[in-house]
């Protein structure tokens, strides 16, 4: 894995309700880095690799991070940080969990279902997963998530898996 070094700023999009606290990457990285239309990236940012994406902003790439990372990390606006980014060459363009393998891997079918959705809808459901604390909690979500894509022949109905989410809470 070859990291490329550099310097920028904490900023958030004040005027945005979708976007908030982000960093700017600089055209010299973002050209070496971005593949086509494959802007998944491994960046290390106060210590911590985190799994993203450069997004486009008028010709230029940004990077977000969650209210969660920046509080965790006592970052502040205006902050310069080292960051190290590069490609994210993993099969998901996220780590996946353990139990998010084996569940899959033991139920072919669902397999076949989740591997024939988007790439972001993919990643969506693992971060589902992922966020979950306990290991009991990410199987009952794989869980779900496996006999939502069976039942629904691998069409994925948000609404639908949020209930299928409530029924597995309790098993």
């Amino acid at each position: 894995m070859d990291w490329i070094p550099f310097s920028t700023k904490l900023a958030n999009f004040d005027d945005s309700p979708l976007w908030g606290f982000h960093f700017d990457v600089p055209a010299s990285v973002a050209s070496v880095l971005i593949d086509g239309k494959d802007r998944r990236m491994l960046c290390q940012v106060a210590g911590e690799t985190i799994h993203s994406a450069f997004m486009p902003n008028n010709g230029t790439y940004f990077v977000m991070l969650n209210k969660d990372f920046v509080k965790r990390h006592k970052l502040q606006i205006g902050q310069t940080m080292e960051i190290r980014a590069c490609k994210d060459n993993s099969k998901y363009g996220m780590a996946v969990s353990e139990e998010f393998n084996e569940v899959l891997s033991q139920d072919t079918d669902a397999m076949g279902y989740f591997e024939a959705l988007t790439a972001g809808k993919q990643r969506t459901l693992i971060h589902i997963v992922n966020t979950v604390k306990g290991s009991d909690g990410r199987i009952r979500k794989t869980l779900a998530i496996a006999d939502h894509l069976k039942a629904n022949r691998g069409v994925l109905d948000f609404k639908m898996l949020n209930e299928a989410f409530k029924l597995y809470k309790d098993f």
